[in-house]
């Protein structure tokens, strides 16, 4: 730390009139923001690694030539094992988008702008940051190629599979990885740089304005690897349709740069490198869960594995003793709570892609009577206030009713008037209204404070139902929306009854 501020002593001819210590983000290095008299401030770090400081000083100054949004090297020590930076603000994307990732991916339109602004400027870097590149400064290796995408899935089989206990045969793995080895180098991708550690935490917002930060890891090679790493990052959550929106904004974009591959080999190729990316996200996990202890980690594992559950169930990949190792471990028994709490789960996927459409297997809109024995049990109707509330079968005289009549009717505009509150237009409609969020905000507070106390208590049966006018848009999100709600945040057994649709759905206990 002393060196730190000497250098900044050098640099700026006085020491700083406050020093803080910045949260570590899982690296070797240290960081500090170094504030002057007048409220200035400046970025030092304190690394361990010559080589991996002098890539990133190489490339910062480089992107900077380049005329890229990232931070300009201030001052560096001979060393190069301490340098200062230009300050990029408090506010990460991460940090930014933190309601859409704590509701389960329900991204406010603001949040939703924010992500394709950044995903719009990815290519930007790739491949206008590439041009005049000398690659060897990069580190620890200048090119994604096979050696490293077998380090990485070898980094999975010893640190993930292998703690699962699951029998495989080594030599017939090892053939398979060699085949998705040389899958994902193919020369005629185009090549650009190679960000590798693409993800929320490393984009800063100044005005809205995305800028980018370690980057030291970066190398030569294929576009498809980042957008890989951002979208299908298990953490955020990011619904079906706003991931396919943020694919389509980023294959535009790469448009203005390079010669781009036709829709359908793009999507080919990103595939690949999704499956890729998530086993190598899975063998990280478990290095920093299994063995180190660190329970960010074990906690981030859940999502990962649903993702890649959806991975096996949506691709067909052409490595089939993998795929059938990988099917195995996602049905182990500790990872069969995740496909339970999966957002949007396997009832609500269908054949054109609509996450939000029931599937048929869930039948007809009856209910069997509920015994009133064992854990609490919640019920959700939605309904048509004309056609009457909906009876309680338990016995226990019914439970809260709430009129949806208030808000905003999609029902009224011709576009949606044959689409339900399961529909994404309709979807679209009310969240971007917002008077619908606003009313489930208050709903979300009573219902939760109810589960819980009912759980306390030993009751066995919840109702709660939804009514409009027609029982076929407003009352349908609404108790769509919070039986997701209930069962995400208490795990316990939620029955979905659509009554004037005739759909129902059950979110399994976990």
């Amino acid at each position: 730390m002393k060196q730190l501020l000497q250098l900044y002593k050098q640099w700026s001819g006085h020491e700083p009139a406050s020093t803080e210590r910045l949260p570590g983000a899982g690296s070797n290095r240290s960081y500090y923001r170094l504030t002057d008299a007048e409220g200035q401030t400046v970025i030092g770090c304190i690394g361990t690694s010559r080589d991996e400081n002098h890539a990133f000083i190489y490339l910062a100054r480089h992107f900077c030539k380049r005329q890229l949004p990232v931070p300009k090297i201030l001052a560096a020590s001979d060393d190069e094992l301490r340098y200062l930076q230009t300050d990029l603000g408090r506010t990460s994307l991460f940090d930014a988008i933190k309601g859409g990732r704590e509701a389960g991916g329900r991204y406010t339109l603001k949040e939703q702008e924010l992500l394709k602004r950044v995903i719009r400027e990815l290519p930007n870097i790739q491949i206008r940051g590439a041009r005049g590149l000398d690659f060897s400064q990069c580190y620890p290796q200048a090119t994604f190629d096979v050696d490293s995408v077998l380090f990485d899935l070898n980094y999975f089989k010893y640190c993930f599979l292998k703690a699962t206990e699951i029998d495989f045969h080594e030599l017939k793995l090892e053939a398979d990885f060699r085949l998705l080895a040389k899958d994902l180098t193919q020369a005629d991708d185009v090549q650009g740089f190679l960000y590798r550690d693409f993800q929320a935490r490393n984009v800063m917002l100044m005005d809205s304005v995305p800028a980018f930060i370690d980057f030291q890891g970066g190398r030569r090679g294929p576009f498809y690897y980042d957008l890989a790493s951002f979208l299908w990052q298990a953490s955020a959550k990011y619904p079906h349709k706003l991931r396919r929106e943020l694919v389509y904004e980023y294959y535009t974009a790469l448009k203005q740069y390079t010669e781009v591959p036709t829709p359908h080999r793009f999507v080919e190729r990103l595939s690949l490198f999704v499956l890729f990316r998530t086993l190598q996200v899975l063998g990280a996990y478990g290095f920093r869960g299994y063995f180190e202890r660190k329970q960010h980690f074990i906690d981030s594992i859940p999502p990962a594995i649903q993702n890649l559950r959806e991975l096996i169930n949506e691709g067909n990949y052409p490595y089939p003793y993998l795929m059938s190792i990988l099917k195995k471990l996602t049905e182990l028994p500790q990872f069969q709570q995740i496909a339970a709490t999966a957002s949007r789960a396997d009832g609500y996927k269908t054949t054109d892609n609509n996450p939000y459409k029931p599937h048929p297997q869930d039948g007809p809109a009856t209910f069997s009577k509920y015994d009133g024995k064992g854990p609490l049990v919640v019920r959700v109707f939605s309904f048509s206030f004309a056609k009457g509330i909906p009876e309680d079968e338990s016995g226990n005289g019914g439970g809260y009713v709430f009129d949806c009549r208030s808000t905003h009717n999609p029902g009224r505009y011709e576009p949606y008037k044959q689409l339900t509150g399961l529909d994404e237009p309709v979807i679209r409609f009310l969240e971007d209204d917002g008077e619908i969020l606003t009313f489930l905000d208050s709903v979300y507070k009573l219902a939760d404070a109810h589960v819980r106390r009912y759980i306390q208590r030993g009751f066995t049966s919840l109702m709660f139902c939804f009514g409009c006018t027609g029982g076929q848009h407003r009352s349908v999100y609404s108790a769509q929306h919070l039986a997701e709600h209930i069962h995400q945040k208490f795990g316990i057994e939620v029955r979905i009854c659509h009554r004037e649709q005739h759909i129902t759905q059950t979110l399994e206990a976990l």
